[in-house]
C-alpha cells in the first residue's frame, strides 16, 4: 500500500454531462460557501458555466470529448486532483465514454472520492473528513504477479 496525504484544503474537480450540468451549477451555486475553501477545477463548458453563475475560481480544462476527461484523470495520478465531483448521465450515450470508464477507473485506482449524484455530494461535502487531513490508501498493483 502506498499512502497518499489529502491536505485540508483539497483540490476538487467538478464534472457533469450536459443533461447533468444545470444541476451541478446549482448544487455549486447551494455550496459555495463549502466548495469555496477548496481548489475547483473542471472540463471545459461546466467550469465556464459555474464560474459564471457563482464567480468561485475554477481552473478549466478542456472539455470531456476533447480530452478533458483525459487531463482530469492525469491530474489525479500526478496528485493535483484529490476528489472528484461527477453527474453524470446515466441514460444517456456519450461519444465519449470510454474516456469516462477510464476517468472513473483511475480515481478507484488512486483511491480518491468520487460523487456520482446529488446525494453523495452532499454527503461526502458534508462530512467531517472534508474539514482534515486524509490518508488514502492506492494499493501497489506492481506487486501483483501474474
Amino acid at each position: 500500500m502506498i499512502k497518499k496525504n489529502i491536505g485540508k484544503q483539497k483540490h476538487i474537480a467538478l464534472v457533469a454531462h450536459d443533461n447533468r450540468k444545470t444541476d451541478l451549477i446549482n448544487w455549486v451555486k447551494n455550496n459555495s460557501n463549502l466548495l469555496g475553501r477548496h481548489f475547483l477545477c473542471g472540463t471545459g463548458t461546466t467550469s465556464r458555466l459555474i464560474t459564471e453563475e457563482t464567480l468561485l475560481p475554477v481552473k478549466i480544462y478542456k472539455s470531456g470529448p476533447l480530452g478533458g476527461d483525459q487531463q482530469i484523470g492525469a491530474a489525479i495520478v500526478d496528485g493535483k486532483v484529490d476528489f472528484m465531483i461527477f453527474f453524470w448521465d446515466p441514460l444517456t450515450s456519450q461519444p465519449h465514454d470510454p474516456d469516462v470508464k477510464a476517468l472513473l477507473r483511475i480515481a478507484v485506482l488512486y483511491d480518491i472520492p468520487v460523487a456520482m449524484n446529488q446525494s453523495t455530494a452532499d454527503f461526502l461535502l458534508r462530512s467531517s473528513i472534508m474539514e482534515e487531513e486524509y490518508d488514502r490508501n492506492i494499493f501497489d498493483y506492481s506487486i501483483i504477479r501474474r
